[in-house]
Parts: structure tokens; C-alpha cells; sequence
């Protein structure tokens, strides 16, 4: 890996800078609201959702392989957050700043170990239904702020009931000043404005709640919960002794984070035509986090909305990443005051909006007609995410996506019979069922073969009978990596049972760790060292020699029982005739005949 941070002057450009930098200003001005609201979602003082959009971004932009990675907070790290019990710790805040910087060490490790491979074991069905849930739980978790009234429950859902029977119990002033603001939202985000709109909406809500207040209202602002220093924050250094406890929070973020930013890596290539490192982006990720948890900020991640605003404000290069912290870092110095005065209502409406757009219903629907299985996974990890806290609704989606690999892998497994003609062609055809006698039975398996495809593959392999003498089963293990237990241990048993019948079974397999594999657990004994082929890079020459070496094997045992047929036969005459034998010796005289000498 070769990170940017190694050639710093590769990290500014003439010929881009004018582009880089309107639009780092478009996402560093659009980034201190939207930190302010992440922070809110996260259930913790705003102000570290700004640091956390500042540092995580600049700490990111740093490492990752890349260009248009803007590491930030997304919303479903963001609801994880919140749902890890800071409150239980002696110092909730350092609690935060060290759950960021273990966040940043998982996903570093992750990068160093290339664990990106990991990721394909997580279904798209797993991941619809996980972000879905997301995006309801972000528009959920808002409903406080948005309306005034403090619901009461245990989780999301519950609270929105409760506010639905009691909605006469709502602030009037606050909603007001919600719905004005994700009405001007979607309005000016449609405009010339477009994502400069956020800002301004943002600006008109927060005027109207003090407008509000004013006149005797009670709006809630920022200033409420949180102080907004004029000044960049100190290093912080983690609580040692909270580890234990954020461990299994950090990996379930590092986790929702990588999955993120694998998106943005596939969505946003590197103009260059670099490929992506997705290993390189997983450090950059966690560069970013414990940078941003160094500095007093929340878990961060590769985040797809802030990466689009970037490239479609008109972004040539990563520098524009740098100057969007430039500018958050100036905005926080110079107007720090001024953003306590955002109102509370304006960022839930803000969120609100980023929640519903979060929520694909056409991906849902995609889903759902794909078949029952997709359909079920995708629902019960839904109403999970719904339910349970995130950091475990996420270790739940990833086990059901690795039994669902699993299951569809085991179901894929197709076995053929490879027939080979006199003219050099070869025929699939479907094994039988009974293996005959003599005869020379290749098979060929297609698909994943492991502990979950063992039975298939065994319930289609030709069944020994009596029958079944003189015959081979040549079985084509050719793309197979590795044996693990169970087949070697059902191939051990097949081949012992060939044996009872006087048949044999032959190995071709490309991979040497395989044929080590059956020397050293022992299942060479009933197969025997010469009954296994080592297949060269001529697709089908070494299957061929092995087809041709069972049928001279099969002939040379019907010889053996020839002959031994010919040798019984003499042995055994019929009945009524005499043996004969060159050392017989006549029979004795009789009596009479002994007389008559």
C-alpha cells in the first residue's frame, strides 16, 4: 500500500485547484449542519458530530486508495451509536472519543489482513433490509425534536406509538419549524442552490424558532444541550478500561462503515483510471476514526452523500476534501457562537429528509419478487434492526448472511457423468444411479464443494451394489481448494465400500494441498497412493489417462478372473469323471484278482 500522506505534493495541483476548492467549500459549509444532526442522531453532544465531520474527513483523506472518499458520519453508524450505552460509563464523552479510536483499529486491522473478501458474505437482501431499517429508525429516533414531545418507550418504535396517542400533546412552534425546514429542503434542493439548499433551509428554521422564541415561544436550540466552542478541540486519549465493553459496538461500526465505503468505492472511481484498493480504503477508514476520536469526535465511515455532493460540486481531485475541513475549521473558529443558535427541529427536519431518502422502496420491491428466500431473510432482518440494538441486529444480519451462503452454495451443487466417445468428443449426461459392473464412471461436480455440499454430492455419486465389481469411479475434484473433514471422511467410507466389491475409486484434483490433504488424514488407505492424478494445465489430458488406465484395470481383473475361472474348472470336474492327474496312482487289485496271480 501507498498512502498520499507518503507524497504530499501529490496532494495539491494548479490545474485543479480552483474546482477543489468551490467545491471543498459546497461540503464544508454543507458539513457543519450535517455534523451537528449526525451527532444529534448519535444520541451525543452535536458539536462531536462537527469534529467528527472535520477531523474524519481530513484524517481519511490522508490513506484512502480512493480519491472521492469523504470519511464521515453516516446515519447507520450514527442510530449504532445510540444505541450503545455511554451513559453506564464513568466519562460518557471519552467514552464516545474511545469508541472511535477502536472503531479506527478494527478497521485498520481489517485493511492490513484484507478481510474486503469478507464482504461478499453479506446478501443483498441482509443489507436491504438492514439499511432499511435504518433509514425508519433515523426518521423515528427525530420525532422528539421534531414535534417538542419527549415520547415514552424502550425503543424507537415503541415511542412512536406513544406519540401517536398522545399527539395533541405536540409543540406546535417546533413543528412548525420542522416542516418548514424539509419543506424548503426538498424544494431548494431542486433549484440552482441544490445542495447548498440544506444550508439555507437550515438558516430559515433556525430564524424562524428564534423568531418563535421571541415571542414567548420555546424552540429548542443547539445552545440548549451543547456549547459551541470558538476554537478546535485538544487531543483526547482513550479510556483503557471501557475497551471490553465497546468491543463487540466498534466491530459491529467498523463493519456497517467498510460495507459503506465499499459502496463509495465502486460508486466513485478515481479519474486517473487507479483501481481502488479496498483493503487501503478500510485504513484510510480507520485513520479517519482515530483521528476523529483523538479530536472529540464519533465514529466516522466512507459516506456516500457527502462523497456525490463532493463530486457533483465539481470535485477533480482529493484536495477537495482538504479544503472542505479547511473551511468547517474556519466556520467553527470564526462562527461558533453563531451555530448555537441552530434550532433543534431544523436538524431533526434535516435528518427526517436524509431518512426517507435512505429508504429505496424500489430495491425493497426488487427483493420481494426475487423469491421467498430473499423476501424472509430480508424481513426478519428488518424487523431485528427494528428491535434490538444495531451493534447486535448487525452480528445477527451477518451470521444469517453467511447461512444463507451457505444454504444457496450447498443447494447449487450440479453432478455430471463425463462419457468419452471414440471420436474424442465428450458427453454430459446425469449419473446413473446403481453403479454397473464393470465399467468406468468419470464424474465431475460443479459448485462449491465443503461440509454443506458433502451429502449432496454423495447422494448423487453412483450407489454400490454386489453388482458393482470390476468398476472404477474416476471423480474430477478439478477447482477445489482445499478437503475439508467431512468430504474426506464420506470419500474414505465410498471407497472402502468399492473395495468390499472389488471396484475402485480415483482422484483428479489440480491442487496439491488436496492430495497432502488425503495423505495425511489417512484416506489414501482405501483409495490407494496410485488411485490419485495430479491434473496438469491441458484441460481434460489427465482425466482422459485416468479414464483409460480404470478401463486396462478393469481388463486386467477380468483376465485374473478369467484364468481363475480355468484353474476352478480343472480343479472341480464335472460329475462323473475322473480327475486327471500325470501322478495318479491305479487303483489296488481285488481279491480274486490277487488269486489269479
Amino acid at each position: 500500500m501507498r498512502f498520499p500522506i507518503q507524497s504530499p505534493r501529490s496532494l495539491f495541483r494548479r490545474s485543479t485547484a480552483k474546482d477543489d476548492a468551490m467545491a471543498g467549500l459546497v461540503l464544508g459549509v454543507e458539513s457543519v449542519p450535517d455534523g451537528l444532526a449526525s451527532g444529534l442522531l448519535a444520541g451525543v453532544n452535536p458539536v462531536s458530530g462537527m469534529y467528527a465531520y472535520l477531523y474524519g474527513v481530513v484524517g481519511g483523506t490522508l490513506f484512502t486508495s480512493t480519491a472521492f472518499m469523504a470519511v464521515q458520519g453516516t446515519g447507520a453508524m450514527a442510530i449504532i451509536i445510540a444505541d450503545v450505552d455511554l451513559g453506564s460509563r464513568d466519562d460518557p464523552a471519552r467514552a464516545l472519543f474511545t469508541l472511535s479510536m477502536l472503531t479506527g483499529v478494527a478497521m485498520i486491522l481489517a485493511g492490513v489482513l484484507r478481510l474486503g473478501s469478507f464482504l461478499r458474505f453479506v446478501s443483498n437482501s441482509v443489507m436491504t433490509g438492514f439499511i432499511t431499517a435504518v433509514g425508519i429508525n433515523i426518521v423515528l429516533g427525530q420525532l422528539d425534536d421534531f414535534t417538542g414531545y419527549e415520547a415514552e418507550g424502550g425503543n424507537r418504535v415503541i415511542r412512536a406509538v406513544d406519540l401517536l396517542f398522545n399527539f395533541w400533546r405536540i409543540d406546535l412552534a417546533t413543528t412548525i419549524v420542522g416542516a418548514l425546514t424539509i419543506a424548503l429542503i426538498v424544494w431548494l434542493q431542486r433549484t440552482r442552490l441544490g445542495a447548498l439548499g440544506l444550508v439555507v433551509a437550515i438558516v430559515a428554521g433556525s430564524l424562524l424558532a428564534a423568531l418563535f422564541n421571541a415571542l414567548d415561544g420555546d424552540v429548542p436550540q443547539v445552545r440548549d444541550i451543547a456549547n459551541v466552542p470558538s476554537g478546535l478541540p485538544l487531543i483526547t486519549m482513550p479510556v483503557l478500561r471501557d475497551i471490553p465493553a465497546l468491543l463487540l459496538p466498534a466491530v459491529s461500526l467498523a463493519f456497517v462503515g467498510l460495507v459503506q465505503g465499499a459502496g463509495v468505492s465502486a460508486g466513485f472511481p478515481n479519474e486517473d483510471g487507479t483501481p481502488g484498493d479496498d483493503s487501503q480504503d478500510f485504513v484510510g477508514q480507520g485513520a479517519g476514526n482515530i483521528v476523529s476520536g483523538m479530536f472529540q469526535g464519533i465514529p466516522v465511515g466512507g459516506s456516500m452523500s457527502a462523497s456525490s455532493l463532493a463530486v457533483s460540486a465539481g470535485a477533480r481531485s482529493r484536495t477537495a476534501l482538504l479544503f472542505a475541513g479547511l473551511t468547517m475549521a474556519v466556520v467553527i473558529l470564526f462562527l461558533g457562537p453563531v451555530v448555537e443558535f441552530v434550532a433543534m427541529p431544523a436538524l431533526a427536519g434535516l435528518l427526517i429528509v436524509v431518512g426517507v431518502g435512505t429508504v429505496k422502496p424500489a430495491r425493497v420491491v426488487s427483493v420481494a419478487k426475487t423469491g421467498k428466500v430473499p423476501l424472509t431473510v430480508m424481513s426478519i432482518t428488518l424487523a431485528l434492526t427494528m428491535l434490538i440494538p444495531l451493534q447486535f441486529a448487525v452480528v445477527v444480519g451477518v451470521g444469517i448472511s453467511v447461512i444463507l451462503f451457505v444454504v444457496q452454495q450447498s443447494s447449487r451443487l450440479v453432478v455430471k457423468r463425463m462419457v468419452f466417445h471414440e471420436d474424442g468428443s465428450i458427453e454430459e449426461v446425469s449419473p446413473p444411479e446403481d453403479l454397473p459392473g464393470g465399467e468406468v464412471v468419470v464424474i465431475h461436480p460443479y459448485g462449491a464443494i465443503f461440509f454443506a455440499t458433502t451429502p449432496a454430492l454423495m447422494a448423487e455419486l453412483p450407489s454400490v451394489t454386489p453388482d458393482s465389481r470390476h468398476s472404477v469411479i474416476v471423480l474430477r475434484l478439478r477447482g477445489i481448494d482445499e478437503a475439508g473433514a467431512t468430504i474426506l471422511e464420506a470419500l474414505s467410507a465410498y471407497a472402502t465400500d468399492l473395495r468390499e466389491v472389488d471396484s475402485k475409486l480415483v482422484i483428479v484434483t489440480d491442487n496439491q494441498r488436496v492430495i497432502r490433504q488425503l495423505r495425511v488424514t489417512g484416506t489414501l488407505e482405501p483409495i490407494g497412493e496410485n488411485n490419485v492424478y495430479r491434473s496438469t494445465s491441458l484441460l481434460g489430458q489427465t482425466v482422459r489417462q485416468a479414464h483409460n488406465d480404470a478401463l486396462d484395470w478393469i481388463r486386467e481383473r477380468d483376465r485374473e478372473d478369467d484364468v481363475g475361472r480355468a484353474h476352478d474348472d480343472a480343479e472341480d470336474p464335472p460329475d462323473g469323471e475322473e480327475p486327471v492327474d500325470g501322478e495318479a496312482t491305479a487303483p489296488e487289485p481285488s481279491a480274486d484278482e490277487e488269486d489269479e496271480r
